[in-house]
């Protein structure tokens, strides 16, 4: 939704070349100039011992590669994201399988991916650094895109029943009922949990840029190295050099892409009474007052789209002729028989190969994944009540009040993107002093793993409310009580219960680098299931690694399949706009 016009603007001409139009020009050709500067460093010869350092100096170009490898993992995150809800969606014969298999997949520590990955890719790419830059990039992909696939599937699934029915009414083809009902339903919650999984690929990013395998060191020059060197050797200054460059990168990505994005997207807000307060961006109010991004927009992307759309729509027949029902049908069917013949070959193949390594565990190593479950689980419990009992009313409140957001959220997002490893010497410190060590210390830094992902569903759930309801309960005068009771809870359970689904995970991914810490040549332990991934990483255990990570995805899985799912499908049925 546009800001209304002021006397100043009303007489601003379209057609006139303005600094506005100079500036996006000279941004434009700086941001390719950056991008392809910093992909000429993605080529050549890998150096396994390559020295990471720590002079403020080498910060502009550390960073220029970070982003361009977040901006590859996040582009590949939202396809894959999209492409798999929406083929579950459509598909109940695909949703049988990729849901659940998506609850494996999430419960999959990152770290746990981290050795195939990289010793896949240094096979396909000997001695280049391509292969361990596309590990960091896959690493960082299966860090951000849960979280996004259960957004967006939630969101379909949620989709009011009067919508479907026009669209029925309506005719409306495959394309047509995607582009104009299907994908805008989606646009609120992808874009708030786009926040959190960008906010997820920095928290992991000390452990995917610099790492042991075994007997093998692998570093890559960025932010993320940079800080974990400098938190290794105690460098205070460095440390402060870094996050000073990682919360101003953060606070900029804030202005210039998430406040336009989440402006724009409010005018996908379901809802028949315009909102008192509405999001607002000096830059997307910027760009809609350009001539020349308007006569670009007018005369060459809209005649684009609108043929690109005819074409389409014109591919496809009427969804719901007696002969593409039948044809979607057979279609989904196949997709689906496709899909679960794949799947259970993988399994059987995956089985087969685990039971041979796990033979090699002897009965003290399954005591310690045992013993470790236990003690990582307690924790896990503790930080997702703790998590609770600020998210969610501090997340309706930034939801509910635009200017409260723009207050809050470039702070909630900092806090959410600081690698908290960079700063776990000084809490550790601090810790010690209080006697608490790393058995507290592990579940703040799981907290940090885990909150976040609570909060920008509930954000996104508490945005999504009509604001009609709102005013219904104004006319009604429902107390306080009774408007968090009858209104807002209810609102905002099926974001609620995605935001746990994918919390959970992230704790339990927390796990192994809030369990298991270095730093100035020391090593800080705590018994549990994430420090048992971790030493096994570093001594290239691979039983151990199997056994650990098996146990811990199959916790999740558990937990998702008999606790959380059974809530999502009560916000299916029941909280589900009608």
């Amino acid at each position: 939704m546009t800001r209304p016009l002021t006397p100043e603007n009303k007489t601003i001409d379209r057609s006139a070349w303005s600094w506005q139009d100079t500036l996006l020009i000279l941004a434009t050709l700086t941001l390719i100039f950056i991008i392809v500067r910093t992909a000429s460093n993605f080529t050549g010869t890998y150096y396994p011992n390559l020295e990471i350092q720590t002079d403020p100096s080498v910060l502009p170009g550390y960073t220029a590669q970070t982003l361009l490898r977040m901006v590859s993992a996040y582009v590949l995150s939202l396809l894959f994201s999209v492409i798999y809800a929406y083929t579950a969606y459509r598909s109940q014969l695909a949703s049988q399988i990729l849901i659940p298999l998506l609850d494996i997949l999430q419960s999959i520590p990152v770290l746990s991916f981290l050795p195939g990955v990289v010793l896949a890719l240094i096979a396909l790419f000997p001695g280049q650094r391509i292969g361990i830059e596309l590990a960091a990039i896959v690493l960082i992909f299966t860090g951000m895109t849960w979280n996004l696939t259960f957004s967006f599937y939630q969101s379909l699934s949620n989709i009011p029943r009067e919508l479907l029915e026009a669209s029925k009414v309506y005719r409306l083809n495959f394309w047509q009922r995607f582009w104009t009902l299907e994908l805008p339903a989606g646009v609120i919650g992808l874009v708030w949990n786009s926040v959190m999984s960008v906010a997820g690929g920095w928290f992991f990013l000390i452990a995917i840029e610099s790492f042991t395998l075994g007997n093998r060191s692998f570093k890559l020059p960025g932010l993320g190295s940079f800080l974990a060197k400098a938190a290794d050797e105690g460098d205070m200054v460095s440390i402060v050099w870094g996050l000073g460059v990682l919360i101003t990168v953060i606070v900029l990505i804030d202005f210039f892409i998430w406040r336009p994005l989440i402006a724009w997207a409010e005018k996908f807000k379901y809802e028949t009474v315009e909102a008192d307060n509405e999001p607002f961006s000096h830059v997307l109010d910027f760009l809609r007052r350009s001539p020349t991004l308007r006569v670009l927009v007018d005369r060459f992307w809209s005649p684009f789209a609108a043929s690109l759309d005819s074409t389409l729509g014109r591919a496809f027949l009427p969804c719901y002729t007696i002969k593409k029902v039948k044809s979607q049908d057979s279609w989904g069917k196949w997709i689906g028989w496709i899909l679960g013949a794949g799947f259970g070959g993988i399994v059987l193949w995956g089985t087969w190969e685990a039971a041979i390594l796990l033979q090699k565990l002897s009965f003290a190593d399954w005591q310690e994944v045992i013993v470790g479950a236990l003690y990582t689980a307690m924790r896990v419990i503790v930080a997702l009540i703790l998590s609770l009992l600020w998210t969610v009313p501090v997340g309706v409140a930034i939801g509910r009040n635009p200017r409260l957001s723009q207050i809050l959220q470039p702070l909630v997002q900092i806090a959410a993107s600081v690698p908290a490893t960079a700063l776990f010497p000084v809490l550790l410190v601090f810790l010690a002093r209080l006697g608490g060590g790393l058995q507290i210390g592990s579940i703040a830094l799981m907290m940090l793993g885990t909150m976040w992902y609570i909060l920008f569903n509930v954000i996104a759930g508490a945005q999504s409310i009509p604001s009609e309801l709102f005013e219904a309960a104004k006319v009604y005068r429902l107390s306080t009580v009774q408007r968090w009771r009858t209104l807002i809870l209810p609102g905002i359970f099926p974001y609620l219960i995605t935001g746990i689904i994918t919390a959970v995970g992230g704790a339990w991914n927390a796990s192994i680098v809030s369990e298991y810490i270095k730093f100035q040549g020391q090593t800080v332990t705590t018994p549990g299931l994430g420090a048992t991934i971790s030493l096994a990483t570093e001594k290239g255990n691979f039983p151990l690694l199997l056994a650990a990570t098996g146990v811990m995805s199959l916790l999740v899985v558990l937990t998702n399949r008999l606790v959380w799912r059974r809530l999502y499908k009560l916000a299916q049925e029941k909280y589900q706009l009608i």
